[in-house]
């Protein structure tokens, strides 16, 4: 199912807010003074199990779902939605249950990854609002679990657990967004992981500027869905509110 929607601005969005990073900053690991090491401005590591550059798969359309800047892998029961900001689509959200990864491409320097700094202006963010963030090295490499403050429907205070995963390609960078049950019990994340990993970046040889989004688009057979069908079936939803990311709006929906 395709859904589309407005972008909320949220401290996890990292598209267009920060500063860009310059193409010929050295690569930074010393450690801060606390002794911990800053992995930043770092070459994007290998990626022997994806997400993939178009180059390097023959038939991405195998199995997945043409948006255009990203071919998404299909899974069965699954929702996908999609996110505008102005009149451009720039994610996919893929719904699975009570799960939930949101899709974001961005272009990157040449030989420098942004995934390191991109971390550290997530959990600043994060952190100011009063959240809570852990950086672990996890199934999908360097990530961060928040828990993220929210209100909840009944007006008092709580805490949303979201995972911040992202991976550096050439001229590109692949950021999740895992939250709902994928984001506290493994076994609920193991196919939205696969999903992350799976997903290939059309980053396309067009001029862009570091952490422009690489824009999406809708697949050709996406059917329009009646905005009111939509906000019915929210109003008992558990992605709704607080993070941003998975609120609907108005939205365009097929049936997989």
């Amino acid at each position: 199912m395709f859904g589309r929607r407005k972008k909320s601005e949220s401290a996890a969005d990292v598209a267009g807010e920060a500063e860009q990073v310059v193409d010929d900053v050295e690569p930074d690991e010393a450690a801060d003074g606390d002794g911990s090491v800053r992995r930043v401005n770092l070459p994007p590591a290998p990626r022997p199990d994806g997400p993939w550059d178009v180059s390097e798969v023959m038939e991405p359309g195998e199995g997945r779902v043409d948006l255009g800047g990203m071919f998404v892998p299909g899974v069965e029961g699954m929702e996908l939605r999609v996110e505008v900001a102005g009149d451009a689509i720039v994610a996919a959200t893929v719904v699975l249950r009570d799960s939930a990864v949101q899709l974001q491409a961005f272009a990157a320097p040449k030989k420098e990854g942004i995934w390191g700094e991109v971390r550290e202006e997530i959990a600043t963010g994060i952190t100011q609002q009063g959240g809570v963030i852990d950086e672990i090295e996890g199934p999908l490499g360097w990530e961060l679990r928040a828990q993220v403050p929210v209100q909840l429907p009944d007006g008092t205070g709580g805490v949303q657990m979201v995972r911040f995963v992202g991976v550096d390609g050439p001229r590109w960078f692949l950021r999740g967004v895992i939250s709902g049950q994928g984001a506290v019990q493994p076994e609920a994340a193991g196919v939205l992981e696969h999903v992350f990993k799976d997903t290939v970046v059309v980053r396309g040889e067009g001029p862009m500027a570091p952490r422009d989004p690489i824009v999406l688009k809708l697949p050709n057979d996406a059917q329009m869905v009646p905005e009111g069908v939509q906000q019915e079936e929210q109003e008992g939803s558990r992605f709704s509110g607080g993070m941003g990311q998975l609120q609907r709006g108005p939205e365009t929906t097929e049936v997989r």
